[in-house]
Parts: C-alpha cells; structure tokens; sequence
C-alpha cells in the first residue's frame, strides 16, 4: 500500500481535540450516529463548497465517550480547493464544526505522511480519583469515581511488569485478523495536588479497550484486592480474566501523537503496515 498522494491532490494534515460525551466514537457509523468523523467531513464539505466529501483517515480511533487533546488527521484535497481556502479555512470550520470538537492546525504535510500508519506512539492519560466525596462536578465529565482508597505507590509496582513489546491479548478485545502485540513504552501514576490520580500510559498503538482493561487492572490492585503480580500473571497468561474490568471511557483522554523527523515518516508507515510477530514466535 502506497502513501503517494494522488495527482492533482495535496495532503492536509489537521491536529484537532473534542469532548467525547456526545460522540459515538471517532469513525462514521450507519444509522445516522453522531461521530467526530462525521463531523468533521461535514463540515469540511461545507466550507470548502464541494460536492464531494473528503475522508479523513486519523491517528487513533477512539471509542464512544474518550476524548482527545491532541488528535491527528489527515485529508486529501484537490490541490485547486486547497489553493482557494486554505487562507480562511481554520477559522471558517471554527464558525461551522460544533462546540465539542476544534480544528487548532491545518497545514500541508510532508512527504510519506499518513496521520495512522507514520505515527510512533500515542500517550493518553486516564484520570481517576478515590475522593470519598466523589468526583468535583465540573470534572465529571473526564474523572472516573472509584470509591475505594487506591496506593498509587502499588499500582506503579503493578505497571513496570506491564512495560515493554508482548502480545497483550489478555487486555485487547480482539479483532479477526487484527494482532495484538504491541510495545508499551510508558504506563505511570501521578496523584495531583487535586487529588486526582493521572495515569499516563504511551505505546507505538493500542488495540482495542488496551488502555481501559490495563487501568482497570491497576485499580483493582490499587485498592487491594489483588497484589502487584498480578496483572503481569494476566499478561503472560494470554487470556482474558474476567476479573480485569474495562472502565468506563470518559476518564480517557488522547492527549499527543508522535512522529519520526519528515525524512522517516514514508519508512514508518511502511513498517507499522507489517504483521507483527514476538521474537522466537513460530510461524503457525
């Protein structure tokens, strides 16, 4: 599969954040979903008067209820409608997209940028506080409430045993065809000055519920009812547990996308297109 943009087209890449609450997810869906995809296209058919709608292809797919800070698109545009709007098109979907999701850049991009396959990592954070009180009310819309005490100290222990390339089966919903492994570079805890507990958790991708099954894995250690070995026993394991819940999506956020200097991107995205395997895997 090639990243060569087609003749008489210019690939635009849009960086962009949204409150999930109201959203169906980032991708388009049938029966008439509200989705940031729809959105987005809509309002870019709008603004930019065509007829046609231009498809975004994203960084990461978040669910329904995440959030993002720090999303990464791109779109490819006829080079003749990118010349005619480009000047006013920010603040133009500014005036169109709704209040829940911004477009903060829109810029050409480089050569080999695909805003999915060139990416090296996504970091999001999750937030979560054991307030007995309960969550502040202007923050209950991005703060999950978990209503036992949590030892960040433990669930940090917890986390290093989780770090690194494995298949992490165990804590993806999987998907026919899809592979699981993955390399998880980051996964820490932070309790605020608020109280508030962040988790930042950074991998080259994540598969499907990967970072709520691991948060709610380290919860369940944070209060106690498991001990620090356990998630990684869960891990190397391969199976899911029943007792490692998905929490629940509003405490998620994606907050940055990273990618090589300009000169890798077309190298990236070639490499993150092949199926992964672990090391000393055999092939059947």
């Amino acid at each position: 599969m090639s990243d060569e943009v087609r003749p008489g087209f210019v690939r635009v890449r849009l960086d962009l954040s949204y409150d999930g609450t109201e959203f169906s997810g980032w991708a388009k869906q049938a029966g008439g979903r509200r989705t940031v995809q729809g959105e987005i296209e809509d309002a870019l058919r709008t603004v930019t008067r065509s007829r046609e709608t231009y498809e975004l292809t994203v960084a990461g797919r978040t669910d329904a209820g995440v959030h993002a800070r720090g999303q990464v698109a791109h779109v490819d545009l006829p080079r003749e409608v990118w010349v005619e709007h480009h000047a006013k098109l920010l603040k133009r979907l500014a005036g169109r997209l709704p209040k829940d999701v911004r477009v903060w850049a829109l810029r050409e991009a480089p050569g080999g940028f695909n805003a999915r396959f060139s990416a090296v990592w996504r970091r999001y954070a999750y937030r979560v506080t054991d307030n007995p009180g309960g969550v502040d009310p202007l923050l209950r819309g991005h703060v999950l409430w978990h209503d036992w005490p949590l030892d960040v100290d433990v669930m940090n222990e917890a986390a290093e045993r989780l770090l690194g390339e494995h298949d992490y089966a165990a804590y993806c919903k999987r998907r026919e065809g899809a592979t699981t492994i993955r390399t998880l570079q980051e996964l820490s805890l932070v309790r605020g000055d608020d109280g508030i507990v962040t988790a930042t958790v950074r991998a080259d991708a994540f598969c499907h519920n990967m970072v709520r099954s691991l948060i709610g894995a380290l919860l369940f250690v944070g209060d106690g009812h498991r001990g620090p070995e356990w998630p990684g026993k869960v891990l190397a394991a391969g199976v899911r547990d029943s007792a490692v819940h998905v929490v629940r999506p509003h405490g998620l956020t994606l907050e940055e996308v990273g990618y090589p200097a300009d000169e890798l991107l077309a190298a990236r995205s070639k490499e993150a297109r092949n199926r992964r395997t672990l090391p000393g895997a055999g092939c059947c």
